[in-house]
């Protein structure tokens, strides 16, 4: 899987989750579509950020690479 197959990934997998989370809260029907990819976003790199914290320097360059390709999204 390369990188911005990976940034999708998580991308999707996040937009998914946060479907989920306004959907079950009326009141925040109606937020601009650039709101929620922003969210969207701000979740799938924190989920990066973390693996970075973590992964080994071999792992490394290949995870700095789907935090770039989320950040094009």
């Amino acid at each position: 899987m390369t990188p911005k197959e990976k940034a999708k990934e998580l991308y999707d997998k996040m937009d998914v989750v946060h479907y989920m989370k306004l959907h079950s809260k009326p009141k925040h029907k109606g937020l601009p579509i650039s709101m929620y990819q922003n969210q969207i976003k701000q979740c799938a790199l924190t989920c990066v950020d973390e693996i970075l914290k973590i992964y080994q320097l071999d792992s490394y360059s290949f995870w700095k690479e789907v935090k770039q390709e989320i950040e094009k999204l």
